[in-house]
Formats: structure tokens, sequence, C-alpha cells
């Protein structure tokens, strides 16, 4: 077991994107005055279709920050693209903050707001339409998002799920005899 840990610990480590959407300062009233802590929401993806979110707490700003990123890789997931954007529309609720995911056209790039287009950025999706409704706490906006992204299914998974065939999903011929075997690789995916 202690052999193993070791042996997580010496392997490379892969490059992540690390962004810090909110530091907030709480503070608690005690006899002598106040005493001050700290919360950091973060977000970490690999820009490859991983992506992972987490909040840390301390009483100082470098060590919550490095408690949300140490937790924000430990539950990272996969989003599920097609070419460069998400396979298709999605609307998803946390608290009072709604958010709306639509896929868009190669080039479009990523238009959404701050905590959404952060999650974006950091999963590698390059071309998605954003909007988000209600509250705009970061936290919220995130959960939601993030909520978002876990309900999305690949054509692959929709396919098995459904006792189907890919092609009879798609609504075309994907076979490996295709020409561009890139895009069979994205539509599979």
């Amino acid at each position: 077991m202690a052999q193993a840990r070791i042996k997580k610990e010496l392997m490379p480590t892969e490059e992540y994107v690390e962004k810090v959407l909110n530091v907030r300062r709480v503070a608690k009233v005690i006899k002598g005055g106040r005493r001050f802590a700290f919360s950091a929401l973060v977000v970490v993806g690999d820009k490859n279709g991983k992506v992972g979110f987490a909040l840390g707490k301390s009483r100082e700003v470098s060590s919550a920050i490095a408690k949300a990123l140490k937790r924000a890789k430990k539950d990272m997931f996969k989003v599920p693209m097609y070419k460069t954007t998400i396979p298709f529309a999605l609307k998803a609720k946390h608290g009072s903050s709604q958010v709306l995911l639509r896929s868009a056209s190669l080039g479009t790039g990523v238009i959404a707001g701050g905590a959404v287009r952060a999650i974006m950025d950091a999963a590698g999706i390059k071309d998605v339409l954003a909007k988000s409704f209600g509250s705009s706490n970061p936290q919220n906006i995130v959960k939601a998002t993030v909520k978002a992204l876990r309900t999305m299914k690949s054509a692959r998974q929709l396919a098995k799920m459904r006792g189907k065939s890919l092609s009879e999903i798609v609504g075309r011929d994907v076979t490996n005899k295709s020409n561009n075997n890139e895009e069979v690789q994205n539509v599979a995916a």
C-alpha cells in the first residue's frame, strides 16, 4: 500500500490548467474580536476533456487554494465532446442559478460568462455558447455548469444505453472505412 502511494507521488504529473474563480473572506466573531478564514473556489482541467472543481477552506489564502486544487484534481471527470464543442444543447440548475449551454460551429469561440468560461477553457471546449440566468453566485454557476456537463452523454454511450448501433443514433454511416477517420473518432467519443 505504501509502495503504491510512493509510486503515485513519483509519477510525472500531467499538465493541468488551474484557475482560481473566487476567494472569499469570512469572519467568526469571538471574545477577543474577529477571526478571519478564507474559502477558495478553483477549477482544474487538462484541456483535453477532463475537468474538476472544488472549494477549499483555510485560515490562509494560499493553503485554501492548495486544498481546493488537490480536491479538484481528485474529483475530475470526463466531458463528452464533438470536435471542439459539446454534442448538444443542455440546461441545468443549481440553487437559483441556471445555465444554458449550446453547441456552436467551428470558430465561434467560447461565448460565456466568467465561471462558465473558466470551466470550458479548462475542459478544452473551444466553441460553445452559454448563458447564465438567475443568481450570479460563482459557486452556484459552477455547480450548475458541472451538473450539465456530467449529465451529457456521447453518441456511443447513448447507442449503448438504447441498444442501437452508432449509425442509427448519428443518422449516417459511421464505419472505420470512412475517408475521414478523425471525424469518426470525434463522433464516437
